[in-house]
């Protein structure tokens, strides 16, 4: 499907009616500011994987998920 373009002043005057933009929008190369992801290798004891995957397989996630989910509530408790 070939994409449409418009001009900025189109497209704005479209939302402020509450027209559908959706075809004017290239959600596959859409990125969320501040969400990009950054791969970082960690190292822990053998004792502290084996608690993680028991904790995420009783919630239902994977391992690195319940390591993502710690850190950012740890995060916003201690950034604040």
């Amino acid at each position: 499907m070939k994409k449409k373009y418009i001009k900025a002043e189109e497209f704005d005057k479209k939302f402020d009616r509450n027209e559908d933009i959706s075809e004017y929008l290239d959600v596959a190369n859409a990125k969320r500011h501040g969400q990009e992801q950054k791969r970082v290798n960690v190292d822990f004891p053998v004792w502290m994987v084996q608690s993680l995957d028991k904790e995420a397989k009783r919630l239902g996630v994977t391992r690195q998920s319940i390591i993502k989910i710690w850190i950012a509530d740890r995060l916003k408790h201690t950034s604040t």
